[in-house]
């Protein structure tokens, strides 16, 4: 009983998080959740796929503040003054 949830958990994780680009940070939170789950009562692979999906929402989350931190450098600043050609004469008719 035990292997086939172990390989139902482990497919299920393949389905979830398959391909090698999406992996940032999932190893490490796989490390430390399955080591957490071992301890909180021998639930190693649950923590394991916790970990991983928590790893991965870090990740995430930290290479969107760096995009948008890198968006915010390339424009320019607020109090900066933009030159624009603007006639200050009106024309009424």
């Amino acid at each position: 009983m035990k292997n086939r949830v172990l390989a139902v958990a482990v497919f299920a994780g393949l389905l979830a998080f398959g391909g090698a680009a999406s992996a940032k940070g999932c190893l490490t939170g796989a490390a430390v959740g399955g080591v957490a789950g071992h301890v909180a009562g021998h639930h190693s692979v649950i923590g394991a796929g916790v970990g991983c999906a928590i790893g991965r929402h870090r990740a995430n989350k930290k290479d969107r503040q760096a995009a948008e931190q890198a968006r915010q450098q390339s424009q320019p600043a607020q109090g900066q003054s933009v030159s624009r050609n603007v006639s200050t004469t009106s024309t009424t008719r």
